[in-house]
């Protein structure tokens, strides 16, 4: 009895390790998309440089992710396409006296998804979100929170187009 409690237990645990093992969301992609094209993002704000950032850092998460190679607008299988539409300062938190401790940063933009081989749009979708900071850092403070919310969206970006779902 005790061999077959063993020998169950080895099997529960080799079939945990190999489920919980690494995963990809490569392999959600159609076998025809090779390529991701990026444009310079539109910025619709009066926010300086947030085009750039916001571009850059979705190339950044391609790069890493390299599920996708990025490729020329005329020559690539996707195109992701991104319109900035909305910056939006809120108080996140007050201390007892009701000073603001911390505040967030959200950033809004306009997203599409074009498989340009088969000329249909895979997803479009509007994403918001948010980075804190403390206000008491100025400027500084704020464009690290500007930086998190554009961290978390290139990676939805990324996450969207390469899990397809």
């Amino acid at each position: 009895m005790r061999i077959f409690a063993l020998f169950a237990a080895v099997a529960v645990t080799g079939t945990l390790v190999l489920s919980c093992g690494f995963y990809s969301f490569s392999g959600s992609l159609a076998p025809h998309l090779k390529t991701v094209a990026i444009p310079l993002f539109d910025n619709r704000t009066a926010e300086f440089n947030i085009a750039e950032d916001m571009t850059d850092a979705v190339i950044a998460a391609f790069n890493r992710d390299n599920s996708l190679k990025l490729a020329e607008r005329g020559n690539a299988d996707l195109l992701i396409e991104g319109n900035i539409v909305q910056i939006d300062d809120r108080a996140g938190a007050f201390d007892q006296s009701e000073t603001v401790e911390d505040m967030k940063v959200y950033v809004t933009v306009q997203l599409k998804c074009t498989d340009q081989s088969r000329r249909e749009v895979m997803w479009q979708e509007r994403l918001t979100h948010f980075g804190a900071y403390d206000p008491a850092q100025g400027p500084e403070g704020r464009r690290e929170g500007m930086m998190e919310a554009i961290d978390k969206l290139s990676q939805d970006v990324l996450n969207k187009t390469v899990a397809n779902w």
